[in-house]
C-alpha cells in the first residue's frame, strides 16, 4: 500500500475529480458506497426533510465552502491553498477490499495527517472517497471553523508511511517492495483484467443506484426536464390555433418519450438490484437505498 500527498489546491474539484476518474457533475450522486468516510459534523449539514443524493458538484461545494466563510485567514506558508489530498494505492496484487475495511483505513489515515481528532467538535472538513479499483482519496479543507488552520505532524510522508505498514499488517495486504518487481506487470495486467470484470456486487449496486437517481419521479433530472416540458404543453394550448395544439402535442409526446426512458432506467435498475429474480416478477419501482445518516442521503443544506 502507498500513501501520496499531492500538492495543496485553491479548490476542491480538482482532486475530487481525479479521485472519481472523471469530472465533476452537478447531475452525477455520490452514495455511501463511494464516499466511505467523512468529518464528524457533516451530518448537521443534511436536513432530515430531504431524501436526496448529494451530486458531486455540491461535495466539492461543501469543501470549498471555508474558503469563503474565511477569506482572511492564510497558512503558515503565507497562502490560501486550504484543500489537502492524499491518495492510498494497494499493491496490483491485493485483494479487494469491503467497504468496512475501507472505511477502516480512511479514518486511520485521517488521524494520522491530523484532519481527525478524538473528541473535536470543530474540526476541518475532509471526505473519503473510493471510486476507483484498489484506491482510495481523502480530501479535506485544512481550515477550521475558528479560522484557524489545521495543523499537521512534522514528518508527515513518514507517519503515513509507518501506518500504511500497520495498515497492511493488520489487513493482509501487501507491502510495496524495496527492489525492482520482476512480476509487477504480470501483475498489474491480471489485476487490470480482475477489475474489469463485472460482476462485483459494490459495482453493480452503484450502478443500480445511479440509475435509480436518474429514474427517480420526484427528484431527479428526467422527471424535472418532463415537468417542464407538460407545463409548457399545457401553456400552449391555450394559445390561438397557429400556435398552440400542433406544438402541445409535439411536446406532450416527447414528455412521452422521457417517461418512457424513466421506465427503462427503473427496470434496469431492479435487474441490477435482483438478477438471480424472473423477469417477469421484477418491481417496477424499486425502493431507493436506506440512506438515514450521513451526507450521502441527504442535499447540502443552502
Amino acid at each position: 500500500m502507498i500513501i501520496r500527498i499531492g500538492p495543496r489546491d485553491l479548490s476542491a474539484v480538482e482532486p475530487l475529480a481525479e479521485a472519481l476518474g472523471r469530472p465533476v457533475s452537478g447531475q452525477e450522486g455520490l452514495t455511501d458506497h463511494t464516499v466511505v468516510a467523512h468529518w464528524q459534523n457533516l451530518d448537521l449539514y443534511t436536513p432530515l426533510d430531504e431524501a436526496q443524493t448529494w451530486t458531486t458538484s455540491e461535495f466539492a461545494e461543501h469543501l470549498d465552502d471555508p474558503n469563503w466563510r474565511h477569506p482572511v485567514p492564510v497558512s503558515p506558508r503565507g497562502d490560501r491553498r486550504a484543500i489537502w489530498h492524499t491518495d492510498v494505492r494497494l499493491h496490483p496484487d491485493d485483494r479487494e477490499l469491503s467497504r468496512p475495511e475501507w472505511t477502516e483505513i480512511a479514518h486511520r489515515i485521517a488521524r494520522t495527517a491530523g484532519i481527525q481528532r478524538p473528541d473535536d467538535d470543530h474540526g476541518c472538513r475532509w471526505i473519503a472517497v473510493q471510486a476507483q479499483p484498489g484506491r482510495l482519496d481523502l480530501i479535506a479543507n485544512l481550515i477550521r471553523p475558528d479560522d484557524t488552520w489545521t495543523t499537521q505532524p512534522h514528518r508527515l510522508p513518514a507517519l503515513l508511511a509507518a501506518e500504511s505498514r500497520r495498515i497492511e499488517a493488520e489487513l493482509d495486504l501487501i507491502s510495496p517492495r524495496t527492489g525492482p518487481d520482476p512480476q509487477q506487470a504480470v501483475q498489474q495486467a491480471r489485476f487490470a483484467e480482475r477489475t474489469q470484470q463485472v460482476g462485483s456486487a459494490e459495482t453493480v449496486s452503484q450502478l443500480a443506484a445511479l440509475l435509480r437517481q436518474l429514474a427517480d419521479e420526484r427528484t431527479r433530472p428526467l422527471a424535472t426536464v418532463r415537468g417542464l416540458i407538460e407545463h409548457a404543453a399545457h401553456r400552449l394550448e391555450g394559445l390561438p390555433d397557429a400556435y398552440g395544439p400542433d406544438s402541445a402535442h409535439q411536446l406532450e409526446m416527447v414528455a412521452r418519450r422521457l417517461y418512457g426512458i424513466q421506465q427503462s432506467l427503473e427496470s434496469m435498475a431492479a435487474a441490477l438490484s435482483a438478477p438471480s429474480q424472473p423477469g417477469p416478477g421484477w418491481p417496477t419501482r424499486p425502493p431507493s437505498p436506506a440512506i438515514s445518516t450521513g451526507p450521502t442521503g441527504t442535499r447540502l443544506a443552502r
